[in-house]
């Protein structure tokens, strides 16, 4: 469940309607959450398998894992904030702010790490 401390939620829906929801405080935090969601995706499948739904199949994640990678693992649709947002090829986009040699900025970042070669171009809000 969200608290005043949440920062970032990822939601997924799986083909069996079922919904996976990760809250986190921190981008360390929210990577954490991702990968163990990556390495138990095959538990929460069986668990399902179990009681009535899907029935599981292997996952093998070969990168770290982003909020497309958990949703391809789950089958799953990640579902858009309420409030709208911006998301790119690898997910919602992190809101971030400072201030530069030029002023301050804020804007909305890929989610993907520093120095990465698909990394999205940032969505800058004046």
């Amino acid at each position: 469940m969200a608290t005043e401390g949440t920062k970032f939620q990822v939601n997924f829906k799986t083909a069996d309607g079922t919904l996976i929801n990760l809250y986190a405080a921190t981008v360390t935090e929210l990577e954490t959450g991702l990968a163990d969601l990556a390495m138990n995706a095959m538990n929460i499948k069986a668990t399902a398998a179990e009681l009535g739904s899907t029935q599981p199949r292997a996952v093998a994640p070969t990168a770290a894992p982003t909020a497309a990678s958990v949703a391809q693992a789950f089958n799953a649709t990640p579902v858009a904030p309420a409030g709208g947002g911006n998301t790119c090829a690898h997910g919602e986009m992190v809101f971030k702010s400072g201030t530069s040699t030029k002023g301050p900025w804020k804007g909305y970042m890929c989610p993907t790490p520093k120095g990465a070669a698909d990394k999205c171009d940032p969505i800058f809000v004046r």
